[in-house]
């Protein structure tokens, strides 16, 4: 597996596997990777004959200096979790070699990017389309690969690719939790332990909401039922806990149906630490 850290050589490397007629499997990713990355990966390499795995923790996402100040950076440690996987070459790049002009393309993806992350972190997708599109441009695959636990990323990347009519396929893949519940976040290993033994309870508040809306509970009741109860663990802080339209992300209006699935998200601090998650609700 080799790790290559120059836009040049990746572009070189691709074009010629695409010129051999390879099939291309990529996997974006900010390093620091966990099971649910390497999930991702072994699914890539299932599908295709060569997979592209980046590991860049791009700036221009980050709304927070202090987060992408102490977001993890672990090459070494990430590339030996990734042997074995399938992986076919680590792209590592600098932030110069992937911005080596300042950008002024910006991206505004409607009412999609109004809610949740987006109203919560002006300009996150925008930083988002900019890196993936570079990505793309670079690996050329045939199927990328996203984790569903970044719902509303997954959605603003499939109108990306729509728009710009960007020539592959977009695959999401299930979140991968912890036995306790919790999401698999890069961010988990932040958590002071006080921290980490409430954190399951963020899940636990989003099955609550979803139990409700199946009983009958309308969306905005079955919101505020998760939302008050978080409110009897003083650590966590929740920032948002929406029921949404799935594809659309819009607030809903009524339960799930087989029509209309509802997606349920969340976003709460931890001592310090941003956590995100998210559960579909099928209509039965």
């Amino acid at each position: 597996m080799e790790i290559l850290e120059t836009a040049a050589a990746l572009q070189t490397l691709t074009e010629t596997w695409r010129r051999e007629g390879r099939r291309i499997g990529f996997v974006p990713t900010m390093g620091a990777l966990h099971e649910g990355h390497l999930q991702l990966v072994r699914t890539a390499a299932a599908e295709n004959d060569v997979v592209v795995v980046s590991i860049f923790v791009n700036p221009t996402q980050f709304n927070n200096a202090d987060d992408f100040k102490f977001y993890p950076r672990t090459l070494e440690s990430d590339a030996a979790l990734l042997q074995g996987t399938g992986a076919t070459v680590i792209f590592a790049p600098s932030v110069e070699q992937m911005y080596p002009r300042t950008s002024v393309v910006r991206f505004d993806f409607g009412p999609l990017e109004r809610v949740m992350e987006g109203a919560k972190r002006p300009g996150h997708f925008n930083g988002v389309a900019t890196v993936v599109s570079k990505l793309f441009h670079l690996s050329r695959p045939h199927q990328a690969y996203f984790g569903q636990k970044d719902w509303q990323q997954v959605a603003v990347v499939q109108q990306l690719l729509a728009d710009l009519s960007f020539d592959l396929k977009l695959v999401s893949c299930p979140t991968i939790r912890e036995e306790d519940g919790l999401a698999m976040s890069s961010r988990n290993r932040r958590l002071r332990p006080e921290a980490r033994a409430v954190a399951p309870r963020l899940y636990e508040a989003l099955q609550l909401t979803a139990a409700a809306l199946r009983e009958g509970l309308s969306p905005g009741e079955a919101q505020q039922k998760g939302a008050e109860w978080l409110q009897q663990f003083p650590d966590i802080e929740l920032e948002y806990l929406e029921v949404a339209d799935a594809q659309t992300l819009q607030p809903a209006w009524a339960g799930p149906s087989a029509e209309q699935p509802l997606v349920i998200c969340l976003a709460a601090w931890l001592g310090g630490v941003r956590l995100i998650d998210n559960v579909l609700v099928d209509g039965e």
